[in-house]
């Protein structure tokens, strides 16, 4: 009895490139026209991006003398930070960096977690009134904040909010766009996982709280990042509601400092250095979060 070698089959076309696609193949993907392209214009997109902060960063290491001097040069005759020094000097950075902190992150925390609860009642619950609710939620996406301020300026008037962390943080909590987009992902979250736990008499709180919310990390981290760098850059309602410059936020307070010494451009752009590096750390620290829940919600396509 005689053993035969079977041949292993051909390598076709469609094999070696599917080989060739394998990260272990030890192949390298070719450089085709279109990866060129992707590739160049993502370059054109990051110097586009990094050359304002370049130039921020370059502008507030320089003398003030020399920040109007033409022509225009990037690096000055010294590299000093007298600029920032001058504007940690003249103002309570300290107290409006823990004043934004606060804000932003109470303002971050509430806004997932009613954002969160709201979402879930539109997406799994139904009662009387449900549509014409979610309705008017969703009109809210196209009303402007601006004209929202007198009425909850008088608001906060009314309820002596004025000058409070509060009166800062509240209006800030109702984002409509957030629902709309928790509804959005609760919506493909599969019933048959809370069917399973109703049947195993979880109720609607723990169904919540324990199978829907840990399956949502992504889509609520994107959301938590989003509305921290939103709040974090709002100037225009914390302008109006605070007064004393111990409640200030940090861009609220940087724009008092600067209007007191008139137009220093050294000043300026250490100001805004100042404001936006910690928003760069964020960044940084969670892009994996940013682009996951990107990629969950759907916001690449709006």
């Amino acid at each position: 009895m005689s053993a035969t070698a079977t041949a292993p089959p051909a390598a076709t076309p469609d094999g070696a490139a599917e080989a060739a696609a394998k990260p272990g193949s030890g192949r390298r993907p070719r450089w085709t026209g279109g990866r060129i392209a992707m590739l160049v214009a993502a370059l054109v997109l990051v110097v586009a991006w990094l050359l304002p902060l370049a130039w921020a960063v370059a502008t507030s290491l320089k003398p003030e003398s020399e920040t109007t001097k033409t022509p225009l040069e990037w690096i000055g005759s010294t590299i000093t930070f007298d600029a920032y020094s001058s504007v940690w000097e003249s103002g309570d950075l300290t107290r409006w960096m823990f004043n934004t902190f606060f804000v932003a992150g109470m303002t971050t925390l509430l806004t997932v977690a009613f954002s969160a609860m709201a979402a879930y009642g539109f997406a799994r619950t139904e009662f009387r009134g449900r549509k014409v609710l979610y309705g008017l939620v969703l009109a809210g996406i196209m009303v402007p904040p601006q004209v929202l301020i007198a009425p909850l300026f008088a608001e906060m008037v009314q309820l002596r909010l004025v000058d409070t962390y509060w009166g800062v943080i509240l209006p800030q909590v109702a984002v409509p766009a957030m629902v709309f987009i928790l509804v959005k992902f609760f919506d493909g979250v599969p019933r048959e996982l809370e069917e399973a736990a109703f049947c195993d008499g979880a109720g609607r709180w723990r169904v919540f709280l324990q199978i829907v919310l840990p399956l949502s990390r992504p889509v609520l981290a994107a959301v938590a990042i989003f509305t921290f760098i939103s709040t974090w850059n709002n100037f225009l309602w914390p302008f109006l509601v605070t007064t004393d410059p111990a409640n200030m936020t940090l861009p609220v307070g940087l724009v008092n400092v600067q209007s007191t010494y008139g137009v220093r451009y050294a000043q300026v752009m250490a100001s805004l250095v100042i404001a936006g590096l910690p928003l760069l750390v964020v960044f940084a620290l969670f892009q994996r979060q940013i682009v996951r829940g990107v990629a969950h919600t759907g916001l690449a396509g709006q």
